[in-house]
């Protein structure tokens, strides 16, 4: 059993049909309250990091969220489930966000890349000599201006290339974190799901 936040961002209903097809068993967690962190915990969603982190601390779940995290609880967090893992953002200037990745969400340089926002699917692999080249790479789908600048490029789990080499998503200890989407990345993202699942929620 795996514990599900809705924190009201969007996007609930993709990662609620993900789990169903892979029969992953999870509990809906209300986005006012966060559950004990006994459980897995999976943190989906899009939208705003300055939205997002205002709605958290707000509601008071930012020090339980970091909590959780600090604790050793599984982790995975789907876009905006990553984003507010690190120190800050560009999008919102001035905000802290959890802090517990070391670094900074950048924005793509609009003079290199043809569009902002990327959409679509893009393909990831694990960046050359890293300690995670045993991972599958493929080919996900993206929605994102903004993309994870880790301090520690050890961090970096996958990249993928927009005019550029980026982080695609970040592991460490715990935490495992995508900035695409791997609910709506078919069988190559279910996969990634399920492997998580195997690791950690079994």
């Amino acid at each position: 059993m795996i514990d599900l936040v809705d924190y009201g961002g969007g996007n609930i209903g993709s990662i609620q049909r993900c789990l169903e097809r892979l029969q992953i068993p999870y509990q809906m967690t209300d986005g006012n309250a966060l559950p004990s962190g006994d459980r897995p915990l999976v943190f989906p969603g899009v939208g705003a990091f300055g939205a997002s982190i205002n709605h958290l601390t707000q509601s008071g779940l930012l020090p339980r969220l970091k909590s959780i995290v600090q604790s050793g609880t599984p982790y995975l967090g789907i876009c905006i489930g990553l984003q507010v893992l690190f120190d800050s953002s560009e999008e919102a200037e001035g905000l802290k966000g959890l802090g517990v990745i070391p670094g900074k969400v950048v924005k793509f340089d609009a003079k290199k890349v043809s569009k902002i926002p990327q959409i679509g699917w893009n393909h990831i692999a694990p960046p050359t000599n890293s300690t995670f080249t045993e991972e599958p790479t493929g080919h996900v789908y993206f929605v994102n201006s903004f993309h994870p600048s880790p301090e520690d490029p050890a961090m970096v789990l996958y990249e993928a290339n927009y005019s550029g080499q980026f982080c695609a998503a970040v592991k460490h200890q715990n935490i495992t974190a995508f900035q695409f989407h791997p609910e709506k990345s078919g069988p190559f993202g279910h996969q990634l799901i399920q492997r998580w699942h195997n690791n950690y929620a079994l």
